[in-house]
């Protein structure tokens, strides 16, 4: 143990705050890395351009062009990342001889991502991808008026709730399975009322089959607007937490799907109170649901706040979100998961308890002031050694790994 940990660990301790318990705490959580990273999300089903409002921005070279590219990049990634993790999948990355419709997909063609995460020690994720296909019609899936288009997605998202508890029951790890949709309008609608309610009746045909929460958690995803659809989205944020809280499934906050002015690290508290888990996608929106790679600023480090604070890192369910595809894809797995991860560590390494006494007490000229100093508190010494405990490299040491890959194996794509 070096020195500079030492020092370190003797500073937070005058604070009640014990280091090494913090790592133990921040090794057990695991975190779902986003394989769309990797490929600008397009997939193996070759289906064209993306829709939906989704958009990668950027072309720098390298993104992976089938499973094994793929799975290559995540394993160099996963190699510079401290701790055991997840992967977060979406439908159309199963892996198949041929092109199999999205409403018939099965366990048998994920395969090749069970053995994967097998081999890894890893969990997985599932979403259903109600997007770039041409039954997306007029921006419509679920809430379509066509019972044809509606009864298509419904299929889909019953066979990918059947993939997740598969996935459940082969990982020993419940898989998280989350719906999101990218219905809406671009103008102000005339009814906004029919489009929720076929929303409604076809999730509750969807999440009528009883599967064990030990090997499937379902999620729903609201979003305040996407790109072709500002004037209004079926599901928003209103319309999933209370079919949440009246379902019993859980809802997930995406960080860049509210106003800007909205900070999820504020809704945490709430849900919390009201339910058993609340999932995250974590991203970082400006100006818009731009997915920008998370970056350790202060949106993030409140939402880490107010996960550790509440006790609740078993019951929130942390993934991430983002697609840049203007710099090295790998370079951004790392930095967003490594910064999610030093968020949670900071929170980690707060004394909570007494700075919520100061606060209650109506200290709260003490309690500023201790929140201010702690900023300057050693937290990179503390991540340093946690890495070189997990085996990855310190600080930048990781960014050689990337660019030596990018050489040998990236640029020749």
């Amino acid at each position: 143990m070096n020195a500079s940990y030492e020092s370190a660990k003797s500073l937070y301790s005058g604070l009640g705050i014990d280091t090494d318990k913090a790592l133990e705490q921040l090794r057990k959580i695991k975190i779902s890395l986003h394989c769309w990273q990797g490929d600008d999300v397009g997939g193996f089903e070759n289906s064209g351009s993306l829709s939906g409002g989704i958009a990668a921005t950027g072309n720098y070279p390298g993104k992976a062009r089938n499973a094994q590219e793929l799975m290559q990049d995540l394993d160099t990634a996963l190699s510079l990342i401290p701790g055991k993790h997840k992967i977060n999948l979406h439908a159309i990355y199963a892996v198949t001889d041929s092109p199999v419709p999205r409403d018939e997909l099965q366990p048998a063609h994920f395969d090749a991502w069970v053995r994967f995460a097998k081999e890894r020690g890893l969990g997985l994720d599932i979403n259903p991808t109600l997007f770039s296909h041409e039954l997306a019609k007029d921006g419509l899936t679920l809430s379509h008026p066509d019972e044809s288009v509606r009864r298509f997605w419904v299929e889909h998202c019953k066979a990918m709730r059947h993939i997740g508890a598969h996935f459940g029951k082969e990982l020993g790890q419940a898989a998280l399975n989350n719906i999101w949709i990218p219905d809406g309008y671009k103008h102000v609608p005339a009814d906004r009322l029919s489009p929720r309610a076929r929303l409604k009746a076809s999730l509750d045909e969807i999440l009528s089959e009883q599967i064990d929460t030990n090997y499937l958690i379902d999620a729903v995803e609201s979003k305040l607007f996407g790109i072709g659809v500002e004037a209004y989205t079926v599901g928003s944020h209103e319309f999933y937490m209370n079919y949440a809280a009246k379902n019993n499934c859980t809802c997930l906050l995406d960080g860049g799907h509210f106003h800007p002015t909205e900070e999820v690290a504020d809704k945490l508290s709430s849900m919390l109170l009201f339910t058993d888990k609340v999932a995250l996608h974590v991203t970082r929106g400006i100006r818009w649901d731009s997915d920008h790679v998370v970056a350790l600023d202060d949106s993030l480090r409140e939402v880490a706040k107010e996960i550790v604070a509440a006790n609740a890192t078993d019951r929130v369910l942390i993934g991430l979100d983002y697609f840049d595809a203007s710099i090295n894809r790998i370079a951004a797995w790392v930095i967003g998961m490594r910064n999610m991860q030093k968020a949670l560590l900071a929170a980690l390494l707060t004394p909570h308890a007494t700075l919520a006494n100061m606060q209650a007490e109506g200290r709260f000229t003490q309690m500023f002031a201790l929140q201010e100093e702690l900023k300057s508190y050693p937290l990179g010494t503390v991540w340093d050694h946690f890495c070189e405990t997990e085996g990855v490299p310190v600080r930048e040491q990781w960014l050689p790994v990337v660019e030596d890959y990018e050489k040998k194996e990236l640029a020749k794509r």
